[in-house]
């Protein structure tokens, strides 16, 4: 367990740099910090980084960091990181270009994270406290996000090579293939409502925003958010109040999951967006746009509207924000081979 050296790239934030939209409010502070966090032995290229998860009940964000065959796991107390290794990687070619994929993403379960990693159409079981691996299971196509269903105990995969999802079964530190459900499209973001049992993704090339009941696997809706060409990236979710925020490129549309998708409000972001989180004890959504090198933190009303409370200047390519119950958010600033941190200043 190493301390990574930390480099304070913005002290506070200037007017140029960061706009507290809310200055009366006692909730929102006067500016922020951000810095970095480096990746251990992060090749000079970079690293390849997706998708973040944040573990709330052991205050730990979990980094797979693809070409380097492992997965970080940083704890927020004290920015020390652990490392988990021996992660298949592979070199793929795209246009010309050779590069290395490993893994890829992560979502928390009980007391278990489960990692993807597309070197090895794979999703492989972590102890969540000791990081000890675990199971894993292969899959048909190469995994993109995950996402764990508490009502079913099964982990949700989109597969957008194969335009399905794959369902794997936990079952006592047992990991199987359940099922696929076959879409229409390529599945891109996810959120589950286990409440009402519903599996929310995006289908990218077709511009739509579907719901999916997890105990019959079937699509019940479908709503279009509106997003043009593009398609719709990543989701989040308010449970409570029903509301599906969705990131189209460069904003995000806040629909009424309740009553039929309608489009409730939308917030500009700048261009760069792809996923989202949402910490629903702060009413907060956390938008990191990559082009524009912002995070943009905004308040979910209970009408459905999205109100700006600051837009922090972060690094050209950083984006995928997670964020803690206090209002810190980790970044992927993959082609530097860091992570951003943006919390608010003493």
């Amino acid at each position: 367990m190493t301390l990574r050296r930390l480099t304070v790239l913005v002290a506070a934030c200037a007017a140029a740099s960061c706009t507290d939209m809310h200055p009366g409010s006692s909730r929102m502070p006067s500016g922020f910090v951000v810095r970095s966090i480096e990746i251990p032995e992060a090749p000079p290229e970079g690293v390849s980084l997706d998708y973040l998860a944040y573990d709330r009940a052991q205050h730990r964000v979990w980094v797979p960091a693809g070409n380097t065959g492992c997965v970080d796991v940083v704890n927020v107390g004290d920015d020390q990181i652990e490392r988990i290794a021996g992660f298949p990687t592979a070199n793929i070619e795209r246009g010309g270009v050779t590069r290395v994929i490993g893994p890829s993403s992560a979502a928390v379960g009980e007391g278990v994270v489960y990692v993807g990693n597309r070197a090895a159409s794979s999703v492989c079981a972590v102890d969540a406290r000791s990081l000890r691996l675990g199971a894993c299971v292969t899959l048909a196509a190469p995994p993109d996000g995950l996402a764990y269903v508490r009502a079913t105990r099964e982990v949700w995969v989109t597969t957008p090579r194969d335009h399905s999802i794959a369902v794997v079964a936990v079952d006592s530190g047992a990991l199987r293939v359940s099922g696929t459900i076959p879409l229409d499209g390529q599945p891109e973001g996810f959120a589950v409502d286990d409440g009402r049992g519903v599996f929310y993704t995006n289908l990218e090339d077709r511009n739509q925003t579907i719901m999916i009941d997890v105990k019959t696997r079937a699509v019940s809706a479908t709503w279009v958010p509106g997003c043009g060409d593009d398609g719709p990236r990543g989701l989040a979710l308010d449970a409570h109040l029903d509301f599906l925020m969705v990131a189209c490129t460069d904003r995000v549309q806040v629909l009424d999951a309740g009553h039929d998708g309608r489009r409730l409000s939308g917030l500009d972001t700048g261009g760069g967006l792809d996923n989202l989180d949402y910490v629903a004890s702060r009413g907060e959504l956390y938008a990191a746009a990559a082009r524009a090198a912002t995070l943009t933190i905004a308040h979910l009303d209970a009408q459905g509207s999205l109100a700006p409370r600051a837009v922090v200047a972060t690094a050209p390519g950083a984006r995928n924000a997670v964020a803690t119950d206090d209002g810190r958010a980790y970044l992927a600033d993959g082609s530097e081979g860091k992570l951003l941190v943006v919390q608010p200043s003493p």
